[in-house]
C-alpha cells in the first residue's frame, strides 16, 4: 500500500516537472526524448515513462499531441496578482487587475494562510471551474491588515483570540506572556506577529485592550480599530499642534483681502464643533451680490511632511460614528485654530464671486482672506429665517437663499442628478443606548450652503484645468465620477418600471431628467429608500484622481473639494495647489499626487464602511430590546440565503432568511430581484411590504433577524 502511494506521489511530481519544461521553454513543440534531455533523464525505462506522462496528459487535455510524437501545452501556465475576497465557505476569489474576465476561484486548501484583501500572486491552473479559472496562492505579496478586535479566550496554559471580522477564518493563538494584561472574555485589538508554514492558526499579541463587550465606548472603539482608524494621536503630532501659536500677525493680516468688516456667518448643524465654512454678503453699487466662500486655511498651520501632516494624510478623513467623530487633525487645530468660530478673527482660503440678480457669475476671485465671523447659526435658525421672512441678518439669508434657488435650479437643468437618500439619526441616552430613531430633513438652509460649496468647487476646478494645454496642463486633485456603465442602468429601469416609474436612458442629460423625476416621485413613499439605493448602486463610485474628467452626478465638466480641509485631506492637497499656482508655481509631480488620491479614496471608503458599521451596531442595539415585536417594512435587498427588509417606522434593516420561510421552498431571482417559491409560485421581490417579527439578535455580528408574519 505504502509502496504504492509512493509511486503515485513520485508520478505527480514528474509529471509537473514535465509540464514545467513546455512552460520553460516557451512552450515550443516537444518530443519525449526533447523532454527527457531537459529533465537529464538518459535511463530508457525513465524515459519511456515521461512517454506515457505525455500519453495520460494528451487524454486529460492538459497538452495536446500536434503531430505523430510531438506535445505541446494547450495553455500556457500563468501567473498573476490580485486581492484576496474570502466567501463564507472559505474559499476563496482573487480579483485580478483586468488580466481574466472572471475572478479565479482559489480552494481553502491552497489559499496558503492569505486572507481576506491580502494582496497575493497566484497560479493560474489550465483547467476551469464553470465559468472561473481555478488557482493556488504561490505568495502572499501584501497583508490587507494584521490587526484584529475580537474577544480574549483564556485557558490554563494558553490564549486564543477569536476575531469579530466574520472573514477572518483563523483564531489568533496569542502566547501568555503577549496577553498585556488581557482577561477572559474582553474585548481587545490582537496583532498578528508571526504565522509559521505549518501551523493552522497565527500567533499574535494583545495591542489594546478595549474593554467590555456591549459597553458603548467599547464596540464604537471596536468599529474604529476594525477598519484601521487610530484611536489617539501620537504624542508627537499633539506636541506639534499645541507650539503653532494663535497669534494672527499683522504682517500676514497685510498678505490677503480683509473682509472683517463684512457681513459673515456660518451655518452648521447644532452639535457642530469645527466650523470650515462660513458665507460673507454684501451688496455692491452696481446692484450686483458678492458672495465669498470662506474655507479654513488649514495648510497655512500644518507644514508639508511635518508629524501633523503625515498623520493627517494616514488618517485622510475624519470618521463620523453614530454618537462621535474622529477628527483628521487633533481638537487643537480642528476646534481651534481652524475652526471660524464666531467674533474672532480667522485665517481663511476663499472663492469669492460677483453675482447678478439670476446668480450668473460677472466676476471670480482665488486666495487667501482674513475674515471675522458675525454669527454662528444652526441650520434649524436659518431655515426658521427662511420661512418667516424676518430674523437676524434676513435680508442677507432670504438673498443668498434666492440665488442659491437659481444655481440649484440651473445645475439640475444642465442634468445633475438628484439624490435625496433617508438619514438615519439616533436619540441616545447618556451611556450611549438608543432610545429613538428619527430621519434627518434636508431643508433650503441646508441646500443653500450646498449651493454655494458646489459652486466654489466647480470654479476652483474649472480655473486650475484652463492652466496649461495638452500634456502641460498643470496636476490637480479632482473628484471625478464616472457616468453609469449601460447595463447596471437598464436593469434598474427595468426594476423602476415595475414601480410605474419610466427611464429614459438615451442620453445623459435624459437619464439625469427622468432619474430626477422619479427622485422627486418617490419622495416619502415607502419604496423611496429601495429605489435610491438601487439607482446609486447603478451609478459609478466617485473618486479622487489628477486625471481630469466630469462628475456626472452632478453634471459638472471639472468639479474638486475645495471646502472641507478641517476633515478630508484631498482639500488640504487642492489649497496647497491652488495657492502654489496663483504664485506663479511650476506643475507639480503628477504620479506623486495620484498616489495620494488613490490612499484618500481608499480611506474614503473604509470610513463610509466604519460609519455605516456604527449604525448597524446602534439598529441591532435599538430592536434588542423589541424582540418578538411586529413591524411593516420593505423589501430592501435579495440573496441566495435570504431577504432584506428594511422597517419602515425606524428605517433599521434586518433578514429574513430563506430557511426560516416554512410554506415553500424559496430560491433567488437574480434578475428580477425576487425571491420565488417553486411549488406554489408565490414572488417577494424588491420593494414589496410584508410584515415581520423581530426573531433574533446579535450584537457582536450587528445581525437582526427577522421571520415574516405570512396571512
Amino acid at each position: 500500500m505504502s509502496k504504492k502511494k509512493n509511486s503515485s506521489s513520485i508520478n505527480k511530481v514528474l509529471t509537473q516537472m514535465v509540464l514545467d519544461i513546455f512552460e520553460q521553454n516557451g512552450n515550443v513543440p516537444l518530443n519525449y526524448k526533447q523532454v527527457s534531455a531537459h529533465l537529464n533523464i538518459r535511463d530508457p525505462e525513465d524515459r519511456e515513462t515521461i512517454f506515457d506522462i505525455l500519453k495520460d496528459e494528451a487524454k486529460k487535455n492538459t497538452i495536446k499531441e500536434i503531430a505523430p510524437g510531438k506535445f505541446q501545452l494547450l495553455e500556457l501556465k500563468t501567473f498573476v496578482e490580485g486581492k484576496v475576497d474570502l466567501t463564507n465557505d472559505g474559499s476563496a476569489f482573487i480579483v485580478t487587475d483586468d488580466e481574466f474576465e472572471n475572478d479565479i476561484f482559489v480552494a481553502p486548501r491552497k489559499l496558503r494562510n492569505a486572507l481576506n484583501g491580502d494582496r497575493v500572486k497566484v497560479y493560474v491552473y489550465a483547467k476551469s471551474r464553470g465559468k472561473n479559472k481555478e488557482g493556488e496562492v504561490i505568495e502572499i505579496l501584501q497583508r490587507a491588515k494584521m490587526e484584529f478586535t475580537g474577544i480574549v479566550k483564556l485557558s490554563d496554559r494558553f490564549a486564543f483570540f477569536i476575531p469579530d471580522d466574520r472573514k477572518m477564518m483563523h483564531d489568533i493563538f496569542i502566547p501568555m506572556a503577549e496577553l498585556n494584561g488581557a482577561k477572559n472574555g474582553i474585548k481587545a485589538v490582537a496583532e498578528i506577529t508571526d504565522w509559521p508554514a505549518d501551523a493552522k492558526n497565527p500567533i499574535g499579541r494583545i495591542k489594546h485592550i478595549l474593554g467590555t463587550q456591549g459597553e458603548n465606548d467599547t464596540e464604537m472603539n471596536a468599529i474604529l480599530a476594525e477598519y484601521g482608524f487610530p484611536l489617539s494621536f501620537p504624542a508627537e503630532v499633539e506636541h506639534e499642534s499645541e507650539q503653532i501659536s494663535d497669534r494672527i500677525t499683522e504682517e500676514e493680516i497685510a498678505k490677503r483681502r480683509d473682509f472683517r468688516q463684512v457681513t459673515t456667518f456660518t451655518i452648521d448643524p447644532f452639535d457642530a464643533k469645527d466650523f470650515d465654512d462660513a458665507l460673507s454678503f454684501r451688496l455692491l453699487e452696481n446692484g450686483n451680490y458678492e458672495v465669498g466662500v470662506h474655507i479654513a486655511d488649514v495648510s497655512h498651520y500644518i507644514e508639508p511632511d511635518s508629524a501633523l501632516d503625515k498623520e493627517a494624510l494616514d488618517r485622510a478623513t475624519s470618521v463620523y460614528l453614530v454618537d462621535r467623530v474622529i477628527p483628521m487633525l487633533p481638537e487643537r487645530l480642528s476646534n481651534g485654530l481652524c475652526s471660524l468660530r464666531p467674533k474672532e478673527d480667522k485665517l481663511c482660503f476663499a472663492a469669492v464671486f460677483e453675482l447678478d440678480e439670476n446668480a450668473y457669475i460677472i466676476n471670480e476671485w482665488f486666495g487667501k482672506t482674513v475674515i471675522h465671523s458675525d454669527r454662528r447659526f444652526t441650520y434649524e435658525e436659518v431655515q426658521e429665517v427662511i420661512e418667516a421672512q424676518a430674523g437676524e441678518f434676513d435680508t442677507e439669508i432670504l438673498k443668498l437663499n434666492a440665488l442659491a434657488h437659481k444655481l440649484r435650479e440651473r445645475k439640475f437643468k444642465n442634468g445633475a442628478i438628484s439624490f435625496e437618500t433617508t438619514e438615519v439619526k439616533f436619540k441616545l441616552d447618556e451611556q450611549g443606548k438608543p432610545i429613538g430613531v428619527y430621519v434627518k430633513e434636508r431643508k433650503d438652509a441646508h441646500k443653500l450652503i450646498e449651493d454655494f460649496m458646489l459652486l466654489s468647487n466647480r470654479k476652483v476646478a474649472e480655473f486650475v484645468s484652463k492652466m496649461g494645454k495638452g500634456k502641460h496642463k498643470y496636476t490637480f486633485v479632482y473628484r471625478v465620477h464616472d457616468s453609469p456603465k449601460p447595463d447596471a442602468l437598464a436593469n434598474f429601469a427595468l426594476f423602476a418600471a415595475r414601480f410605474g416609474y419610466k427611464i429614459n436612458t438615451k442620453s445623459d442629460k435624459e437619464t439625469a431628467k427622468s432619474l430626477n423625476f422619479l427622485m422627486e416621485d418617490v419622495e416619502g413613499k415607502k419604496e423611496q429608500n429601495v429605489l435610491t439605493h438601487l439607482a446609486i448602486r447603478s451609478m459609478a463610485k466617485a473618486i479622487y484622481t489628477t486625471k481630469s474628467s466630469s462628475h456626472y452626478g452632478l453634471a459638472f465638466e471639472h468639479y474638486t473639494h475645495f471646502t472641507s480641509p478641517i476633515r478630508r485631506y484631498p482639500d488640504v492637497m487642492v489649497h496647497r495647489l491652488l495657492f502654489h499656482y496663483l504664485n506663479g508655481g511650476h506643475s507639480a509631480n503628477a504620479e506623486h499626487y495620484e498616489k495620494l488620491c488613490q490612499h484618500s479614496s481608499q480611506m474614503e471608503k473604509k470610513a463610509a464602511d466604519a460609519e455605516r458599521a456604527s449604525v448597524k451596531y446602534k439598529q441591532a442595539e435599538y430592536l434588542r430590546d423589541q424582540i418578538g415585536n411586529i413591524f411593516s417594512g420593505v423589501i430592501s435587498g435579495v440573496t441566495e440565503w435570504g431577504m432584506y427588509i428594511e422597517i419602515i417606522e425606524n428605517k433599521c434593516e434586518g433578514m429574513v432568511r430563506l430557511r426560516d420561510i416554512s410554506d415553500d421552498f424559496y430560491t433567488l431571482d437574480e434578475k428580477n430581484y425576487a425571491i420565488i417559491g417553486q411549488r406554489k409560485k408565490k414572488v417577494y421581490q424588491l420593494g414589496d411590504e410584508v410584515k415581520i417579527k423581530v426573531k433574533n439578535v446579535d450584537l457582536t455580528k450587528k445581525q437582526i433577524d427577522f421571520t415574516l408574519v405570512q396571512d
